[in-house]
């Protein structure tokens, strides 16, 4: 089963990873392995690492254009990541993931310089996905157990989108996929 599991991931970014990050100068492939990478390098958890690879895994399970974000469509693509990996890995990796656009809604509201550090894509999905958070919005992520785990995930994921970087590729991943499989198995 774990080994399925492995497989299936690294089979999902293979073959879809390639696709354009939408608006961003990198593949959904390189912005995964380069938010997981960053995690990594921060001593991040190997749940959390593993959300950082995953936490736009949404992207590569529809068949959505690039161009959709300039259509006025917002794909949800964090719900649709957060149900597949939830049945995959549980809650904690999933719910980081799940999170991951609220935090940056979040960010927005608590500190006024992030805003100007989004990219010009990642501004125009931010309209599509609600904007700043009111306050209201504010404490409830806060409430939420994973909200800090989720700006992890947020800010990995607004620095992972350096063209040519080089970082681990997938297989160097199979391991704590795997293993966070099994953990949730046992």
């Amino acid at each position: 089963m774990t080994m399925a599991v492995a497989n299936e991931v690294i089979l999902l970014m293979r073959q879809r990873g390639g696709a354009s990050y939408f608006g961003e100068p990198v593949s959904q492939l390189e912005h995964a392995l380069q938010a997981a990478w960053l995690a990594s390098l921060a001593g991040a958890s190997r749940q959390l690492v593993l959300a950082a690879l995953l936490h736009d895994v949404g992207h590569l399970l529809h068949n959505l254009p690039e161009s959709i974000a300039s259509e006025g469509v917002d794909t949800a693509h964090e719900i649709a990541g957060y149900d597949w990996i939830l049945r995959r890995f549980g809650p904690i990796v999933a719910e980081p993931a799940r999170y991951h656009v609220a935090a940056k809604r979040y960010l927005c509201a608590v500190e006024p310089e992030y805003r100007a550090t989004l990219s010009p894509a990642s501004l125009e999905s931010l309209q599509l996905q609600g904007g700043p958070m009111d306050e209201g919005q504010i404490r409830a992520f806060e409430a939420l157990p994973c909200y800090r785990e989720a700006v992890m995930v947020r800010r990995w994921d607004d620095e992972a989108k350096v063209p040519g970087l080089v970082v681990p590729g997938i297989e160097e991943y199979r391991e704590i996929i795997e293993s966070e499989c099994l953990r949730l198995m046992n």
